[in-house]
This record gives C-alpha cells, sequence and structure tokens, in this order.
C-alpha cells in the first residue's frame, strides 16, 4: 500500500501543538481543506481503542462526511496511530524544536483518488492547522 506523507513546522511548544490537534474544540476550527468547507463538530476519545470522529462538511450543505477511526497507540504528547474506518492506517508525530514543533502525518493512500490529490488534501488541512495554532 503506498504511504502517504505530510509535515508542517509549527510556531508552537509541543504541548500547546498537541493539544490544539487532538481537541475537539480546537479541531472544528481547522480541520477542513478549503475555505468553502468546515467541520461543525468532533469528538476525540484520545486513548487505545477510543474513536475519534470529526464531521466534514461543504459550508452550502451540497456534501459531507464522517471522518471515523480508532486509536491502536498513544505515546502522550508525541504520537498516535490510529486506523480508519475502510482500514486504512495513519501516524502523526509531534517532534518539539525548541519554540517550534515539526508536525508529519503519514497515512495509506486510498485507491479512488490519485496519491497527489490525496497529499494535496491532507496538507491544506495541516497548513490550516498551523494557521489555527499560530493565530491562538
Amino acid at each position: 500500500m503506498t504511504k502517504i506523507s505530510v509535515q508542517t513546522i509549527v510556531a508552537s511548544d509541543a504541548r500547546k501543538a498537541w493539544q490544539y490537534y487532538t481537541q475537539p474544540e480546537h479541531i472544528t476550527k481547522w480541520n477542513f481543506a478549503s475555505d468553502d468547507w468546515h467541520c461543525p463538530s468532533a469528538s476525540n476519545d484520545l486513548r487505545v481503542g477510543g474513536k475519534y470522529n470529526a464531521r466534514m462538511e461543504a459550508k452550502d450543505g451540497s456534501w459531507g462526511f464522517d471522518f471515523e477511526a480508532i486509536y491502536n497507540n498513544i505515546d502522550n504528547g508525541k504520537s498516535f496511530t490510529y486506523v480508519m474506518g475502510d482500514g486504512r492506517a495513519a501516524e502523526v508525530v509531534f517532534e518539539g524544536q525548541g519554540n517550534n514543533t515539526a508536525v508529519t502525518v503519514t497515512f495509506d493512500a486510498e485507491d479512488e483518488n490519485p496519491a497527489e490529490m490525496q497529499q494535496a488534501g491532507w496538507q491544506a488541512i495541516l497548513d490550516n492547522y498551523k494557521k489555527y495554532t499560530e493565530a491562538n
């Protein structure tokens, strides 16, 4: 299976970077790839076996979906892995670098869309996360 990685460097310490990535009240503010989409709700049971759910919708109501995953490994503040509803795996790693934190997401590609499109979409979401975290 093809693995795709996206990364950003956030001007934030690792503790804040982790909180803003994992807490639902923050997830809803950045978890979308473009300004015509939003994330109206999210829940996150951050423990092994716990479930992550984020509702992603077009703002005009034309389309939406639930992104769901189950955690299978958590190193609190540093990394976690999960399995999506379709069986694909992902890993998110937070590496503190002084006043900055590198956040890297590696995920199994799906076969419906080109890898470049998937990478661009996940990178856009990560870029939104960076912008939101640095502004708050």
